[in-house]
């Protein structure tokens, strides 16, 4: 029988008991699976769940097959070694005793003794050239987040769980990441916003407002169905509104044709045109119907107010956002950035940048490309003010800002307002108003703390007190600005950075984000062919 992992009906709550998934059906069989949807929805729950990690609070999982997760590296312990990932530390140590001439008869006929070969092979399949005994400690983050993908491949399961393997990795841990899945033939559910990575995938899971919908197919395949969705949505937005109006009409309509007949009633009763027995028993005849009638056309209004609102609902959840960017102004023929023979670095005589030089000029894109420790981050820390170069010059000639990976500019614990007026203290509190609603933060939601917001909504805050503004910064500067945001709020970013008219300097290895910011310029720091 086929491999298939199941989820019947499974709800898991938080500790505090927050709801994460609620009554959730789903079903895996043995082919590489998506799985996206905003950052809180569930989706490493959903894994944890699947590993054994977690236990549904109600609910049945049924396994059919064994499984592998990718493991994640949030705490690090000194002394781990990659061997450790493979679990083969224990292995390995009895082939060094048998080498040694030091192992027991019963130890040799339990010894595996091409562990040594597959854990070697897996680690060079995935560009970490390391010995099995190497520290962990001593690898880069790329580095480790290769080495236990290699990890769990070597165990050969029947399903590999992969929670955003491509974070935090360069382009060459991606491309290794990209054709190790494109080669596998087991089952894979893989939580990401990697939309190369996901384009490579057999279908998408997608965990709406709504539940959780699959769709056949890649990334590109999905795409366009939500776009489907979302024209279909819309149409039945308008045939929604016409019927919530058609609806107000008639029950109008009917109200004030009742009062007419009452009034007309009331008319002849005065004249004396009926018998008072008569009369008495159609006006309370008619307050029944009266009030019958409005009963009815109540309801039905309700109803269609009722149907409006979730059509409108449907469309929240599928639309992308819209976001209204002031001009910057920049001049085509304005120095933004020179960078003239810098070296810099964080040890004395361990230079990480060396010689460099670079300049920008009017609303270029510029993306900066290399290996991991090639220097990014580090010259972008020198162009944003944080960090001094031990030689050279650098020169800014515009307004900059940094907007980073984690989105530091923002206090989580203050409201998206306080967080614009705190770094636009030139606005008034109308001016702030103003700028906020451009960026789809109206009303009370310009009131809600950063902390209560989802990914994207926390993306478009940020984007709101960088280029809000009515002066907005010549210069942004984006540190890996895809890493740990959900596609909404990648969505959210690119929506921002589509008007913005400024000059951009981007790390991403994000080839998706960067299209869609139309790079006119590539710099390699550790290849200047790139």
């Amino acid at each position: 029988m086929p491999a298939q992992l199941s989820l019947l009906n499974v709800t898991w709550s938080a500790p505090d008991g927050r709801i994460v998934l609620s009554d959730l059906s789903a079903s895996f069989a043995q082919e590489r699976t998506g799985v996206v949807g905003r950052n809180g929805a569930g989706k490493s729950t959903l894994l944890g769940l699947l590993a054994e990690r977690l236990q549904p609070t109600s609910g049945r999982i049924v396994r059919g097959g064994t499984v592998a997760l990718l493991r994640q590296f949030a705490c690090l312990n000194p002394d781990e070694t990659v061997a450790d990932l493979f679990g083969a530390t224990a292995g390995l140590a009895l082939l060094r005793r048998a080498e040694a001439g030091a192992a027991a008869a019963d130890e040799l006929a339990a010894a595996d003794w091409t562990l040594e070969e597959r854990v070697t092979e897996a680690l060079a399949r995935m560009g970490v050239p390391v010995s099995p005994g190497t520290t962990l400690s001593r690898l880069s983050g790329g580095q480790r987040a290769r080495a236990a993908l290699a990890a769990a491949i070597c165990a050969r399961p029947d399903f590999l769980l992969l929670d955003e393997p491509t974070n935090d990795l360069d382009r060459d841990g991606r491309r290794a990441v990209h054709a190790v899945l494109r080669g596998w033939r087991g089952g894979a559910v893989v939580v990401s916003h990697d939309r190369c990575l996901l384009d490579a995938m057999d279908a998408i899971v997608d965990f709406e407002p709504t539940g959780a919908q699959r769709y056949a197919g890649g990334f590109e395949a999905y795409r366009q169905a939500k776009a489907a969705h979302l024209a279909a949505a819309e149409n039945d937005l308008a045939l929604a509104e016409k019927r919530a109006a058609d609806s107000a009409r008639r029950a109008q309509e009917t109200i004030e044709r009742q009062q007419r007949r009452d009034a007309a009633g009331s008319r002849r009763a005065a004249r004396g045109d009926l018998p008072r027995l008569l009369a008495g028993a159609r006006r309370d005849n008619a307050e029944r119907t009266a009030g019958g009638s409005a009963r009815l056309a109540e309801r039905q209004r309700a109803f269609a107010e009722s149907d409006l609102a979730r059509t409108r609902n449907r469309i929240a959840s599928v639309k992308p956002a819209v976001l209204a960017v002031p001009p910057s102004g920049l001049h085509a023929d304005r120095q933004v950035l020179a960078i003239e023979d810098v070296t810099a670095g964080y040890r004395p005589g361990q230079p990480v940048l060396t010689g460099l030089s670079l300049a920008i000029t009017g609303p270029e894109r510029v993306a900066l490309g290399g290996c991991n420790g090639s220097g990014k981050s580090t010259l972008l820390a020198i162009v944003a003010g944080r960090l001094s170069p031990w030689s050279g010059r650098v020169s800014v000639g515009v307004r900059a800002a940094l907007l980073d990976q984690r989105l530091g500019l923002l206090d989580r614990d203050r409201t998206v307002a306080e967080n614009f007026a705190r770094l636009n203290p030139g606005e008034d509190a109308n001016g702030c108003r103003a700028a906020l609603a451009r960026f789809q933060f109206r009303a009370a939601a310009a009131d809600r703390t950063v902390s209560a917001l989802s990914g994207g909504q926390q993306v478009r805050a940020a984007l709101a007190c960088v280029l809000g503004d009515a002066a907005p910064p010549q210069l942004l500067i984006l540190d890996e600005p895809t890493n740990h945001l959900d596609l909404e709020a990648v969505e959210a970013l690119e929506a921002g950075l589509a008007g913005y008219d400024g000059a951009l300097l981007v790390v991403s290895h994000d080839e998706a984000f960067l299209g869609a910011l139309r790079i006119t310029r590539r710099v390699g720091l550790d290849d200047p062919a790139e």
